[in-house]
């Protein structure tokens, strides 16, 4: 998967930044808008909350595990709702920032939480961290699926039966192209540039081929309840993010600063955060890429 390295590059790099434009708790994963953008993007990630709630059961006395908590929206929503969160992720800048706020969250793989990392738990959830789960490496080897089964064996290790996750990610659309025209060197505005300048800006992480390939691996432990796709969702809530960090202050702009050394010395830096577009964005409205709510059942 995604190593260490990877998500602090991606994660804690941009952090101070971050907390500054969408605030301390803020959900950095798509919202829930329904087709209704005339809302705000806080009412449509408390919709989300409440979606997810609704599904797996977050409620009072209800212990819920958080696989790849981020700055720790969710674990806090539990938390508002008298349940008892636990989060794991392998950002440190993350990890800081929930536990400033008193948040139960480790630095951890969570790919290796079993039963005896934290105990058992009456819900799981993991939203945008599924796409880090699988490396380029592992793909190349012909072990995508391994790895997805494996991770699936271990949640359901912490699950009751009955017990539920929700699982929101990333996966490669309907117009995915060849992996061999995924290029930065192709031309720019081509669909090969821009999927190769997100491969920049997420190293160490490979999506899965569509929900098929998600549905299946999770197999025999899960079955499928439902499924929505958030792709339009998706696409509005990046462009409030970037209106939100595009927004000035003296604050962000000094932190930017402090990222100049950064800046003038890596070029990986510079693609994956100045390219001036949002390949994620155009990746969604090309369908080269796709969004899945994804509500499973542990089975018996």
């Amino acid at each position: 998967m995604a190593d260490r390295n990877d998500l602090e590059f991606t994660y804690s790099l941009i952090d101070r930044v971050f907390r500054l434009s969408l605030g301390e708790l803020a959900d950095f994963s798509g919202a829930l808008y329904n087709g209704d953008f005339s809302l705000s993007l806080e009412e449509a990630q408390r919709r989300k909350h409440e979606y997810i709630a609704e599904q797996i059961g977050i409620g009072p006395g209800r212990r819920v595990l958080d696989l790849g908590c981020g700055w720790g929206p969710l674990l806090d929503f539990v938390r508002r709702r008298g349940g008892a969160g636990v989060g794991v992720t392998l950002s440190s800048a993350q990890l800081r920032a929930c536990r400033r706020h008193g948040l139960d969250a480790h630095l951890q793989d969570a790919r290796q939480v079993t039963r005896s990392t934290f105990g058992i738990f009456d819900a799981v959830a993991s939203l945008g961290a599924f796409e880090h789960f699988c490396s380029p490496q592992q793909h190349r080897e012909g072990r995508q699926e391994q790895v997805y089964s494996g991770l699936f064996a271990k949640i359901a290790s912490v699950l009751p039966t009955g017990g539920r996750l929700y699982l929101q990610t990333m996966v490669f659309g309907r117009n995915m192209i060849p992996l061999e025209q995924v290029d930065i060197r192709a031309p720019r505005d081509s669909d090969g540039w821009y999927l190769a300048l997100l491969g920049r800006q997420f190293p160490g992480s490979f999506l899965p081929y569509g929900q098929e390939q998600i549905i299946r691996t999770a197999n025999p432990h899960f079955r499928l309840v439902s499924s929505t796709s958030g792709r339009l969702d998706y696409v509005e809530t990046i462009r409030q993010w970037r209106s939100r960090f595009a927004a000035p202050g003296v604050r962000k702009s000094l932190l930017k600063l402090r990222l100049l050394p950064r800046w003038l010395t890596s070029a990986e830096f510079r693609l994956a955060f100045t390219s001036g577009v949002s390949a994620n964005s155009v990746c969604f409205e090309r369908e080269l890429l796709d969004h899945h709510r994804l509500i499973f059942e542990k089975q018996d």
